[in-house]
């Protein structure tokens, strides 16, 4: 039987079924296997992989032809209505290969760079395949699997216009919120269910989700979530999905940790790459600069107190708070985010940066992915991050979707070999300066100024004020 009558009939039963050298004031892969038996049925003949990745499965039946408009696309008209007045007619390069494809069924391996628009390229064909079905109390149609609260708010508000246009129900599953009022959700019922693996595990072992007609699988970000330690939990809850069910994997990376969920849960995938496991962005700029442990504070303080919005990352949570009280006592609007805050803190400091109440966004890795801002035109590593892939999810807060921005890492001397090291494995040349603070060279690549040195204190909008806190948690990309 070939691939697209099997896709067809396993849709129709589940329709009918029911850190490189750190330092500075505020500083702080295994081996890939071949193709087996198993799910996947062997993929033939593997290509060499490039540094860090596995070989991308070849793909058995051909995939369907990329398209060039939504329009020309098989999804029902509420979804078209909704992307027309968006302002969305053609669709990016990674939904356009891979929506002719997802739409009829198939498996999809999907890599593009954060921005590149992978949260519809699986999400439209979701909910447009699930269209018209109505999910029974605590068992959903449909699963979303991601590393990050943030990440899994950012799916749900991308998401929540589609699926309101099709009538479909969303939940967000992710720890740090009322477990009470998501069991609630999902009691009521949920046709997708958008989720972190640790917090969907708990809901499943209270008895107050099952996943046994679940028949769409999508894990977006799978070699972060396999970084974080969650492949036991990943694997534990896609054998509880529907076996004949389709699964997506989508990421801006694709290393040989994610091997694994390839070869065991997808069968005979359209592979689609929109660029290399670098990332390159035609519209980013990469500036590597040298600088002096003496001065490194200096340096920061002031491209902190530039004109616009920055995101700066460090290595721990310690670093984050000294740096921001730092920022706040020179004058900077800076604001923590981390994993020691609570969801609504981090939710409230998301808000504040997106509206520019914050100005600077200092933060750990929990910002990496699953962050838009729209018109970021700068990253910071105060920081150098500790791989590649950190490199390009650090960096992938900026220059999104078309737009324009540069990336900034600060390296000191004892860091310069890791990081010349880091920048080669990402297929990155960088521009490389040596700054001090105060000088013009600096003021050029990052618009650096003088503090104003009036100490300052961030306090809720007005508007906010009002609200208790965590009311608006969905608010906000």
């Amino acid at each position: 039987m070939n691939r697209s009558t099997r896709t067809h009939d396993r849709y129709t039963s589940t329709r009918t079924g029911g850190s490189a050298g750190r330092g500075g004031r505020f500083g702080s892969p295994k081996p890939g296997r071949s193709a087996a038996p198993g799910r996947s049925g062997g993929y033939g003949r593997r290509p060499a992989a490039p540094q860090g990745e596995f070989a991308l499965p070849v793909t058995v039946t051909p995939g369907l032809p990329a398209a060039a408009t939504f329009a020309e696309l098989s999804m029902p008209s509420a979804l078209l209505e909704v992307l027309t007045s968006s302002g969305m007619n053609e669709p990016f390069p990674i939904q356009a290969a891979t929506l002719p494809n997802s739409l009829a069924g198939r498996d999809v391996l999907g890599r593009g760079r954060t921005g590149s628009g992978k949260t519809l390229a699986f999400g439209l064909a979701l909910l447009a395949r699930i269209s018209g079905r109505r999910a029974r109390s605590r068992q959903p149609l449909a699963l979303i699997l991601v590393p990050t609260r943030e990440l899994a708010q950012q799916v749900t508000d991308a998401l929540t216009p589609y699926a309101r246009s099709l009538k479909l129900r969303l939940a967000t599953v992710v720890g740090g919120m009322s477990i009470g009022k998501q069991a609630n959700a999902l009691r009521i019922g949920a046709e997708v269910v958008v989720a972190t693996p640790g917090r969907l595990r708990d809901l499943i072992e209270r008895g107050d989700c099952s996943l046994d007609q679940v028949g769409i699988t999508v894990l977006d970000e799978a070699d972060q979530m396999a970084d974080m330690g969650f492949m036991p939990q990943i694997t534990h809850l896609l054998d509880q999905v529907r076996p004949e069910g389709q699964r997506m994997l989508f990421s801006a990376t694709l290393d040989r940790n994610v091997d694994l969920l390839v070869r065991r849960y997808l069968t005979d995938p359209v592979v689609h790459s929109v660029d290399p496991s670098a990332g390159a962005v035609t519209t980013m700029e990469h500036h590597v600069l040298h600088v002096q442990g003496a001065d490194k504070q200096a340096t920061t303080v002031e491209i902190a107190a530039r004109d616009g919005r920055v995101i700066m990352f460090l290595d721990t949570k310690h670093a984050v708070d000294r740096l921001t009280e730092h920022l706040l006592n020179s004058g900077v609007r800076a604001a923590a985010l981390h994993g020691g805050k609570s969801q609504p803190q981090r939710t409230r400091t998301l808000a504040q940066f997106k509206t520019g109440h914050v100005t600077v966004l200092v933060a750990t890795n929990v910002a990496a992915r699953g962050i838009h801002v729209d018109n970021l035109d700068l990253v910071v590593n105060v920081d150098p991050p500790s791989d590649h892939k950190d490199y390009l999810h650090r960096g992938g807060r900026t220059a999104r979707a078309g737009e324009s921005g540069s990336v900034v890492t600060l390296v000191l001397p004892n860091q310069r070999r890791d990081m010349s090291r880091l920048m080669a494995d990402a297929g990155i040349v960088p521009q490389t300066s040596q700054v001090r603070s105060g000088e013009a060279e600096l003021q050029r690549i990052t618009g650096a100024q003088a503090p104003s040195g009036i100490p300052v204190t961030i306090t809720p909008p007005p508007a906010a004020a009002n609200r208790r806190p965590g009311r608006n948690g969905r608010r906000f990309r």
